[in-house]
């Protein structure tokens, strides 16, 4: 894989182009900067910018001015390779609280090993209903906390844009033990996998690595080339043991 080149695609394609996800979110350009504008529960704030040492905090106060319009916080998605170079410092200054570190991370899915099955006692099921989701939700909340917005997103993302958003639950009996979800936006080469998690009972025995190669595979034949993922660092070491590569890190820096 060429680094260089395929950040570069993913900053046009992904960055620049943020495919919106429902009929009321809308895409704007201003100044340098790429911000997703939500209303409800949906995802909101900049996904790219163009500013300098000269611009920057003019360009931050204009966005803190234009999401005070909109109910609910909001994040300044910045990438490891954004200029300024301190950036982050003024995000700071600007009131914006940091979130954990994460790891840009791309695999080409063709390289990707697809026929992963789960370990004994464990099935994958996708999740079409309520009651799916209700599952999925259960394992978010044990292993990332904070649930309340996940169902009312899933279920609107699952009606409206059906073939758009995929996600799947891993069972041991009846109880959820896994989850993750995975998003095919149109016009782009790049498919993302989200919310990918286990349990900690269900921990280092496959699940996690069964339930990346069920979603890859999706992405594979909606006929994507790359597959995407925002990496914690528990997650970091498997993914690269799958085949992704690290391009860059991102921090969310979240104005409430």
């Amino acid at each position: 894989m060429n680094r260089h080149e395929v950040l570069a695609a993913y900053d046009e394609q992904v960055r620049r182009r943020p495919e919106v996800d429902g009929p009321q979110v809308r895409v704007e350009r201003a100044d340098g900067i790429v911000r997703v504008v939500s209303p409800g529960q949906g995802w909101r704030g900049v996904t790219w910018s163009d500013v300098d040492e000269v611009t920057a905090d003019g360009a931050i106060a204009a966005q803190v001015v234009r999401f005070a319009e909109i109910p609910g916080g909001w994040e300044w998605k910045y990438y490891s390779y954004d200029q300024p170079p301190d950036l982050p410092d003024r995000l700071l200054s600007a009131g914006f609280r940091p979130e954990p570190l994460e790891a840009l991370m791309v695999a080409e899915v063709a390289e990707l090993q697809l026929d992963v099955p789960a370990p004994a006692g464990v099935r994958l099921l996708p999740v079409v209903d309520g009651q799916g989701i209700d599952a999925l939700v259960a394992v978010h909340d044990e292993v990332f906390g904070d649930p309340s917005w996940i169902s009312t997103v899933l279920a609107a993302a699952l009606d409206q844009q059906p073939g758009a958003v995929a996600a799947v639950v891993a069972m041991a009996g009846e109880r959820p033990v896994g989850a993750g979800r995975v998003e095919l936006p149109r016009q782009t080469e790049f498919a993302s996998i989200w919310g990918g998690g286990v349990v900690p009972a269900w921990r280092n025995r496959g699940v996690f690595r069964a339930l990346v190669a069920h979603r890859a595979a999706l992405a594979a034949a909606a006929g994507f080339r790359y597959l995407q993922v925002d990496a914690s660092a528990d997650s970091r070491p498997i993914l690269r043991r799958l085949g992704f590569v690290d391009l860059a890190t991102t921090t969310p820096f979240v104005h409430i």
